[in-house]
């Protein structure tokens, strides 16, 4: 086999690693519904205002 077969084989294998990755990543953020998104959100928000709040 040539070089550039290789390189386009390891390339291929490469766009599908990143696939599955993407497409698991997706599929939990899918998981949470809007409510459990929305009380994530407030909780990382009064996170991060409390250690500002505290340096003042």
């Amino acid at each position: 086999m040539r070089w550039w077969k290789i390189a386009g084989l390891a390339g291929l294998a490469g766009v599908a690693a990143t696939g599955v990755v993407i497409a698991r990543a997706e599929r939990k953020r899918r998981a949470y519904s809007p409510d459990e998104i929305r009380e994530r959100l407030h909780s990382r928000v009064a996170e991060a205002a409390t250690p500002a709040e505290q340096a003042e």
